[in-house]
């Protein structure tokens, strides 16, 4: 039976409409469906999106009781297969558009619901700042037990001057390849590790991760992991 195609989902978290970012994230898409993938973009600075309140409740339900723009969103993100961050870079990282739409994917992290899915990032900035968008996205793909694709940076300020980047614009589009590209090969994480090590390690060994919840408290496990030979 033959596979449906891949989905690949563009999230342009600028809050300037039609701004460099987007100009990359679109040429992204563009390559995702070069490689037979189907392609969606979703611009974030247009969209009421609050802040997470910290609630906990989608520890239980994996849902967010927030009721704003960020519900259409969900499905999107999860009926995609490969999932393209874009972000200027203000002040040596994300924009807040950035970041609070990725706290609000906490209820989907708590489930594992990203799991496998496949990651890339475009960053744009007029000088530096690129390597801390690429490593807040490369430790949210890790939380979450992602595949790490790329990381494509781009150079521009005024709005359309990404468009003199000739590398970032063949880049942006090789990205969306290799994201589609590898999300066609289906990698998975063993069933085993979808869950965090703070899961694994609580449940198996009885040890929080929080220091304000035992974690130093009580005797060495060291014995409980040595090998049988060595017992």
């Amino acid at each position: 039976m033959n596979q449906s195609p891949i989905k690949v989902l563009g999230i342009c978290c600028s809050p300037r409409k039609n701004g460099n970012t987007e100009v990359m994230l679109r040429e992204a898409l563009a390559g995702a469906e070069e490689a037979g993938a189907r392609s969606e973009l979703v611009t974030i600075g247009d969209k009421d999106i609050k802040g997470c309140d910290g609630c906990r409740g989608c520890d239980k339900t994996g849902r967010c009781h927030i009721k704003d723009d960020m519900q259409a969103i969900y499905p999107k993100v999860l009926e995609a297969d490969g999932l393209i961050f874009g972000s200027p870079v203000y002040f040596w990282n994300v924009t807040g558009q950035a970041k609070v739409f990725m706290d609000r994917l906490v209820c989907l992290y708590r489930k594992s619901m990203l799991n496998n899915k496949v990651g890339g990032v475009i960053a744009v900035a007029s000088s530096t700042g690129h390597a801390e968008v690429r490593s807040l996205y490369y430790s949210f793909f890790a939380a979450n037990r992602m595949i790490t694709a790329d990381f494509v940076q781009g150079f521009a300020k005024d709005k359309g001057h990404i468009k003199k980047d000739r590398w970032a614009y063949a880049a942006s589009r090789e990205l969306g390849v290799k994201v589609a590209s590898i999300a066609q090969a289906r990698f998975k994480y063993p069933e085993a590790y979808h869950r965090s090590l703070n899961d694994m390690v609580k449940e198996k060994y009885g040890v929080e991760s929080m220091p304000t919840d035992g974690r130093f408290d009580g005797s060495p496990v060291a014995a409980e992991m040595a090998p049988a030979s060595r017992k």
